[in-house]
């Protein structure tokens, strides 16, 4: 089930809701447990299984970590605890990828090593094994306690606004959320309007400029004009299409009284590749920095560990989003324009234009081989992005691009770049201080309620006349 489904609209999301709000505080938590469960089943209910197997492994660890705190036993049970949650990652998303590459060292096939059967990918696997992960080291660390209360626990990895695409959360964040949240009308009203903000970029803007990036990236040895424009409509289809999620999760959660961290602030203005991961899956990037860059050392040893440890976090971060060198090389380029960046001091200098422009065009770059099927695919794209295979356009090509595709891809570029002038607005004229830390009122008044009304709207109709829209990353 994806959140842009008839399904999820208008069977599941109202009856959970109506549930939700009819049930007593205090069962609350085995009713989103319940009700994520059923959301992550409708895919697979058999992969069930390992969810609820791992959320117990790491509760029960979670536990033995704080019961030996301050000793060597807590370090050996926060090893025995990670280590588990690893090899579930290894063994269902990685153990196809070292079979082929292997076999591909000893110039076979996976059938030639008489290997005939193929692991499936269980859909947010990645996700719910880095929230299990900090959950421990936090406690290793003594940043957070754990709970006891299983229901909750299980909740909070089960929530299903965040289950299969992020953002990566961490329970010390919101384990007083579970204890006491605020339920309000204006907040209920907030999260519609994050709703349908997030499932009009979706549905909208990325899905509509989705064929023009298939197009090209399914053409063999595309031209120039052709590999330019694939790569850029690439560039805001992921952008709008993981936003829109995200956007839907925060949304979601806030209709049910949760607060996430934004995962998005428009990052295709940055003005270096540093500024970039601040501003891109930021809850991704906070993630690989405080339980992997910082515990290799950061940039506290040496400058020439610092770099080290850049390439390290950002090839990990690339493997991590899958399992294929294509995802490696990914990561390699990226880590090498931190490291790059860091030694000349470019991501301390002051924004321009050309700053902007130039980081943009590392970032496009960089999302070809993201995209690519292999890394012969992503040598034949880069070759047509550089000239080498022509700069014609054949017919039979160009009759295949829509106009819908192309002015889509122009609206999306005008939002990109407004897009923060606007939340700037939104800011200074709907948020309201409140002892919470304050809150957007997006939709106490009739404007912001009506254009929510009408996204809304549009994006149903839209979802009507097309049968498939998945979400990108659910593939990681």
């Amino acid at each position: 089930m994806v959140f842009s489904s008839e399904t999820f609209l208008f069977l599941f999301l109202p009856t959970f809701l109506a549930l939700y709000y009819l049930t007593p505080f205090r069962y609350r938590s085995a009713l989103i447990l319940a009700g994520s469960y059923l959301f992550y089943g409708w895919w697979r209910f058999d992969f069930l299984a390992l969810l609820l197997l791992t959320t117990l492994w790491t509760y029960v660890t979670g536990h033995q970590i704080d019961r030996h705190i301050g000793t060597s036993r807590a370090r050996l049970w926060c090893g025995i605890g990670v280590v588990g949650c690893l090899l579930v990652l290894g063994v269902f998303k990685y153990l196809n990828f070292f079979i082929d590459s292997l076999a591909a060292l000893l110039g076979t096939t996976a059938a030639g090593l008489d290997i005939h059967w193929r692991l499936i990918l269980p859909i947010g696997v990645s996700f719910y094994v880095f929230h299990c992960i900090s959950y421990l080291v936090d406690i290793l660390r003594q940043d957070a306690k754990p709970t006891r209360n299983f229901f909750d626990f299980a909740a909070f990895i089960a929530l299903f606004p965040q289950l299969v695409a992020g953002p990566i959360l961490r329970f010390k964040d919101l384990a007083h959320q579970f204890e006491h949240r605020v339920h309000s009308p204006q907040k209920f009203a907030d999260g519609m309007a994050w709703f349908a903000v997030g499932l009009a970029k979706k549905v909208l803007i990325a899905d509509s400029i989705a064929p023009l990036a298939d197009l090209a990236f399914a053409t063999p040895d595309p031209s120039a004009p052709l590999a330019w424009a694939g790569a850029i409509a690439y560039t805001l289809q992921l952008y709008f299409d993981f936003s829109g999620y995200s956007d839907m999760a925060m949304g979601l959660g806030l209709m049910m009284g949760f607060r996430f961290r934004e995962n998005f602030d428009s990052p295709y203005i940055s003005a270096s590749i540093t500024e970039f991961w601040r501003r891109w899956h930021i809850s991704l990037s906070v993630w690989l920095r405080d339980y992997l860059y910082i515990p290799l050392g950061g940039n506290r040893i040496s400058e020439r560990r610092t770099y080290i440890n850049l390439m390290t976090v950002m090839v990990l971060g690339g493997l991590w989003h899958g399992a294929n060198w294509t995802f490696v090389l990914w990561g390699v380029w990226h880590g090498g324009w931190l490291a790059a960046e860091r030694w000349l001091g470019w991501s301390m200098r002051s924004r321009t234009a050309a700053r902007v422009t130039m980081t943009l065009v590392i970032v496009t770059l960089g999302w070809v081989v993201f995209r690519a099927a292999n890394l012969t695919d992503a040598t034949q794209f880069y070759a047509g992005i550089f000239g080498m295979n022509g700069f014609g356009l054949p017919i039979e090509v160009a009759l295949k691009i829509t106009r819908e595709s192309l002015v889509t891809m122009m609206l999306a570029i005008v939002i990109c770049a407004i897009e923060p002038m606007a939340r700037d607005l939104v800011v200074r004229r709907y948020y309201v201080p409140s002892g919470t830390g304050g809150t957007l009122a997006v939709a106490d008044t009739l404007a912001p309620a009506l254009i929510t009304s009408v996204l809304f709207t549009l994006s149903v109709m839209r979802l009507a006349e097309q049968s498939f829209s998945p979400f990108l990353y659910f593939q990681f």
